[in-house]
C-alpha cells in the first residue's frame, strides 16, 4: 500500500512536507549548535582559557592533578604591581606597572598581539617574551621615555624591551590597581627578587579542554573549595560578553522554534489532504471485509515507514544544507566552526517521527469510521470520534515538549508555544466569524459574477477557509515575528557596541585635575566624555547587621562582600542605565541606587540600610532604587551610586570613558606627559572582540531568516493543495453549468486575495503581540511598535496566497468538466 500510494503521488506532498520539516529543524539545529560552540569558544578567548582559578596562592598539587586527570591543558600566570624604572642617575624615571609573568603555552584560548613599536601594525603571536626580554604597553614607553630596544629595570634585574603589547585576551575590565602592563617569562621572575613574603601576588591557573571535562573540573573545584580561591568562567569573568551570547543563543533557539511550528502546520495540512483522498479507497476496503483494527494497523505501519524514511532523509539533507550554506556564506560565518554534535540530528529525527504520528494519525483515525455505504452514497466521512480529539491533544502536548527542548529556555519556549497556540485559536475564531459575516453577501445579485463566485467559495468551504487562513496566518506570523525580532536584535546589538563606542578609559584623575583634563579633551575635539567621581568603599553592614564572606553561600557574593566597591555619586541617572524598581536618588539625602544584579546577589532590598567603610570613615545610606546596567555598552558603570550629599567630601578620583578616533592616536601620550599620574586603559581590543562576535551572530541571523522563509512557502503550498480536489470538482460543475474559465479564474484570485489579506492582518496582530512579550521578558530590549508590519502583513498575505495559488492550483481550471461529472 505504501508503494502504491507513493507511485500514485498520494504520499509525495506529505513526505516532502516531512522531509523539509526535519531538514529545516535539523539544519537550524546543526548551525545553531555550531554557532553556539563557536561563540562559547571565541568568548573563552576573553578569559585566556575555558576556566580560570584565581587565588592569592598557587594552585595546590591536588587541583593540578584533578585537572590533568581530566585531560585539561594548564598554564599559570602571576600578576602584581611593581615599580618599573628606566634611565640612570638624575634622568631615571619610575612608574608603577602591572607586572605579569606567564609560562609557555599562554594563553590557552585567544592570542596575544604585539607590534614592533607604538602605533605600528600589530600581529597575533603564539610566543611569549624570550628570556631577558619584556613586552610592554605603549603607554609605559611614554611614561619612562624609553623605546623598543631600551632597558627596563624590574627589581634586581634589567630587561630589554622587545615588543609593544597591543592585545592581551584575558586582561578584562577590572579597574582595581590598573597600571601599564609589563609581560615577562615566569622563569625570569625569581631573579628580580620581587616575590617575597608579603608580596600582593594574584595567581591564576588557566585550564582548557573538552567542554564536558571543563564542567566536570569546575564541579570538582566547587566540591573542594579552598579559602581565597575563586573560579572564573564567562559568566563571572566577563559580564560584558555574557549578555551578548545569551541573546544570540535565545535568538537561534527562537528560529528553531519557528521552523518547527511552520513544519507542524505543513505536515498537518498534508495529512488532511491524504485523508480526504483515501476516503473512497477505505470504503472499498471495508466492503471487501477489512476490519477497523486492520485499517488502523495498515495506516500506522505505512506512516511509520514514511516517518522513519523521511526523518532520516531530512536529517541528512539538513546536515548537507547547513554545510553547503556555511561554504556559500564564506567569510560571513567564521570558517573554523567546531563540528556539530549528534543532538541536532536526534532532535530532527524525533521531531519528524512525532510530527507525523502526532499530527497525521489523528485525521487518519477518521478513516477507521468510514462506512462501506459510501461506495453507493458519497457522503463525507463521519465526525471525528473523541479518541481523534484526544490524539490531537497528545500530539500537541508532545510537540510543545519538543519546542521546549529546542528552546533550551523555559521562558522562551513557553512564550513562543503559548503565543502561537493562543494565536491559532484566535485566528480560527476570527476567521470563522469573518466567514459568517460574509455569508449574507453570497446572495448578492448585483455584484460581478466572479466576485459572487469568490464569496460563495469562501463561505461554502467554511472549514477549509478557516484552516487556510489559520495556516497561512501562523506561517506569516512566524516570518513577521522573525523579521521584527531580527531587526530589534541586530539594532540592539549594534547600538550596544556601535563603531563610536568608548575605546579608552582615563582613571586616577585627581579632583584638582578634573577641569584641566576635561578642557584638554574638548580642545582635542572630544567633548562628549563625561567625568564621574570614583570612591573606593567596602560594604560592612546591612540593616545594622555586620556582613562578611561567611554570611553567603554563593562564591560571587563572598568575593563581592570581601572587597571594596567602586562607588560614585551624581545628580542624575546615567543615560545607559535604566530604573528597575524604586526611584532615583534625592541629592540632599543619604541614599544609594544599586545595580539589580549585585542587589540580588547580596540580598539587598528597597529600603534597606547599608553602611560602607570608606578610607576609615563610615557612610550610612538607604536603598532608594535598583538599576539595570548595560555592561556591554563600554561606558563607565558602577555597582552602587550614592547621593552627592553622602560621598562628596570623601577621598576620590575621577574616571571617564571616551572614543578615540584613529587620527588621535597621539593624544594618550600627550595626556600622560601633561598629567603623569593618569592611567589610560585601552579597551579597543576588547571592543573589537565584542564587535567581532556580534558580526558573527548577525550573519547567522541573516541566514536563518531566509531559511525560515523557505519553510513558510511550504506551508502555503500545503494549505492550498489540501483543497485542490474540491476545487477541481467545483470548477468542473460550474463550467458544466455555463461559467466561463475567465470568470472562475478571476473568482479564484479574488478568493485567494481575501484569504491572504485576512491571514496577513491576523499575522501582524499576533507577531506584534509576541514581539512585545519577547522584547519585554526574554531579550530585554526597548520595544517600539513597528507600523510597517501591518502593511507588510497585508501585502505579504495577498502575495503569498496568489503565488501559492499559482503553484498549487494552476491545473484546476484545465480539468475537463466531463471527467469531473463522471468522477462524481
Amino acid at each position: 500500500m505504501t508503494l502504491r500510494d507513493w507511485r500514485s503521488g498520494e504520499l509525495r506532498l506529505l513526505a516532502l512536507a516531512l522531509v523539509i520539516a526535519v531538514a529545516s529543524v535539523s539544519s537550524v539545529g546543526f548551525l545553531a549548535d555550531r554557532i553556539r560552540l563557536a561563540l562559547e569558544r571565541d568568548a573563552a578567548q576573553l578569559l585566556g582559557g575555558d576556566l580560570v582559578l584565581g587565588s592569592d596562592a598557587p594552585a595546590s598539587d591536588a587541583q593540578r592533578e584533578a585537572a590533568s586527570s581530566r585531560g585539561l591543558q594548564l598554564t599559570d600566570t602571576l600578576q602584581f604591581p611593581s615599580m618599573a624604572s628606566a634611565g640612570e642617575g638624575d634622568a631615571q624615571r619610575s612608574q608603577l606597572a602591572a607586572l605579569k609573568a606567564v609560562q609557555p603555552g599562554y594563553p590557552l584560548r585567544g592570542a596575544l598581539r604585539v607590534a614592533d613599536g607604538p602605533n605600528a601594525p600589530d600581529a597575533a603571536t603564539s610566543e611569549i617574551p624570550e628570556s631577558g626580554t619584556v613586552w610592554v604597553d605603549p603607554q609605559l614607553l611614554t611614561l619612562l621615555d624609553v623605546g623598543v630596544g631600551g632597558t627596563l629595570q624590574l627589581g634586581d634585574s634589567a630587561f630589554r624591551v622587545a615588543r609593544v603589547l597591543t592585545v592581551e585576551p584575558d586582561r578584562g575590565m577590572n579597574f582595581i590597581n590598573v597600571a601599564p602592563r609589563v609581560l615577562m617569562r615566569a622563569d625570569d621572575l625569581e631573579a628580580t627578587g620581587l616575590v617575597t613574603i608579603g608580596s600582593r601576588i594574584s595567581y591564576r591557573l588557566l585550564a582548557a579542554g573538552p567542554p564536558a571535562a571543563v564542567r566536570d573540573y569546575a564541579a570538582w573545584l566547587e566540591a573542594h573549595p579552598q579559602r581565597g580561591q575563586h573560579v572564573e568562567t564567562l559568566d563571572s569573568g566577563r559580564p560584558e560578553m555574557r549578555r551578548t551570547i545569551d541573546r544570540a543563543q535565545q535568538f537561534l533557539s527562537l528560529v528553531a522554534l519557528l521552523a518547527a511550528l511552520i513544519a507542524a502546520v505543513a505536515v498537518a495540512l498534508a495529512a488532511r489532504r491524504f485523508t480526504l483522498r483515501h476516503v473512497d479507497s477505505v470504503a472499498v476496503m471495508r466492503c471487501l471485509g477489512t476490519t477497523q483494527p486492520m485499517l488502523a494497523r495498515l495506516f500506522c505501519a505505512e506512516f511509520l515507514i514514511i516517518a522513519l524514511a523521511a526523518a532520516l532523509a531530512g536529517s541528512a539533507l539538513g546536515y548537507a544544507a547547513h554545510e553547503g550554506l556555511i561554504v556559500l556564506l564564506g567569510g560571513l560565518i567564521t570558517a573554523d566552526l567546531p563540528r556539530a554534535g549528534a543532538l541536532p540530528a536526534v532532535q530532527g529525527f524525533l521531531a519528524g517521527v512525532w510530527l507525523l504520528l502526532g499530527f497525521a494519525l489523528p485525521p487518519l483515525a477518521q478513516l477507521r469510521n468510514v462506512s462501506p455505504v459510501r461506495v453507493l452514497r458519497r457522503e463525507t466521512a463521519g465526525a471525528a470520534p473523541a479518541r481523534t480529539a484526544l490524539g490531537y491533544g497528545v500530539g500537541a502536548l508532545g510537540f510543545a515538549l519538543l519546542l521546549l527542548w529546542f528552546a533550551r529556555d523555559l521562558t522562551l519556549g513557553l512564550m513562543v508555544a503559548g503565543g502561537f497556540l493562543a494565536g491559532f485559536l484566535l485566528f480560527a475564531g476570527v476567521a470563522w466569524l469573518g466567514v459568517r459575516w460574509l455569508e449574507p453577501l453570497r446572495q448578492w445579485q448585483r455584484g460581478p459574477v466572479a466576485l459572487r463566485f469568490a464569496l460563495a467559495g469562501v463561505v461554502r468551504r467554511r472549514g477549509a477557509t478557516v484552516a487556510q487562513v489559520c495556516a497561512l496566518a501562523v506561517g506569516l506570523m512566524a516570518l513577521l515575528l522573525l523579521a521584527v525580532t531580527r531587526g530589534d536584535l541586530v539594532d540592539g546589538w549594534r547600538q550596544a557596541a556601535p563603531p563610536d563606542a568608548p575605546n579608552r578609559f582615563l582613571i586616577n584623575i585627581q579632583p584638582d585635575q578634573r577641569d584641566a583634563v576635561a578642557q584638554r579633551l574638548r580642545a582635542a575635539g572630544i567633548g562628549q566624555a563625561a567625568l564621574y567621581p570614583m570612591v573606593r568603599g567596602r560594604l560592612i553592614e546591612i540593616n545594622g547587621r555586620a556582613v562578611g564572606p561567611d554570611d553567603y553561600e554563593e562564591d560571587r557574593a563572598k568575593r563581592l562582600v570581601d572587597r571594596e566597591f567602586n562607588l560614585s555619586y551624581m545628580d542624575a541617572m546615567p543615560g545607559h542605565n535604566r530604573s528597575v524598581s524604586g526611584r532615583w536618588l534625592d541629592p540632599a539625602a543619604h541614599e544609594v541606587s544599586m545595580e539589580e544584579g549585585i542587589a540580588k546577589t547580596l540580598g539587598v532590598k528597597l529600603g534597606d540600610a547599608l553602611r560602607f567603610d570608606i578610607a576609615g570613615n563610615t557612610v550610612d545610606v538607604k536603598v532608594a532604587g535598583t538599576r539595570a546596567v548595560d555592561w556591554d555598552s563600554m561606558q563607565v558603570n558602577f555597582f552602587a551610586i550614592m547621593s552627592p550629599a553622602a560621598l562628596r567630601d570623601m577621598p576620590q578620583s575621577w574616571i571617564t570613558a571616551l572614543h578615540l578616533p584613529a587620527d588621535q592616536a597621539a593624544l594618550p601620550n600627550a595626556l600622560v606627559r601633561e598629567f603623569p599620574n593618569l592611567t589610560i586603559f585601552d579597551t579597543s581590543a576588547i571592543l573589537r572582540q565584542v564587535q567581532g562576535v556580534l558580526e558573527q551572530v548577525v550573519a547567522a541571523v541573516q541566514f536563518l531568516f531566509l531559511f525560515t522563509l523557505a519553510a513558510g512557502c511550504l506551508v502555503l503550498y500545503a494549505a492550498l493543495a489540501s483543497t485542490r480536489d474540491e476545487r477541481v470538482r467545483e470548477a468542473g460543475l460550474l463550467r458544466a453549468l455555463g461559467a466561463t474559465r475567465r470568470q472562475l479564474s478571476v473568482a479564484q484570485w479574488l478568493e485567494l486575495g481575501v484569504i491572504g489579506g485576512a491571514a496577513g492582518l491576523l499575522a501582524a496582530v499576533g507577531a506584534s503581540a509576541i514581539a512585545w512579550l519577547l522584547a519585554r521578558f526574554v531579550f530585554n530590549f526597548a520595544w517600539t511598535p513597528a507600523l510597517w508590519i501591518w502593511g507588510a502583513g497585508l501585502l505579504a498575505g495577498v502575495a503569498c496566497a496568489w503565488v501559492g495559488g499559482w503553484m498549487g492550483l494552476r491545473g484546476v481550471l484545465r480539468h475537463p468538466p466531463l471527467a469531473t461529472l463522471r468522477e462524481g
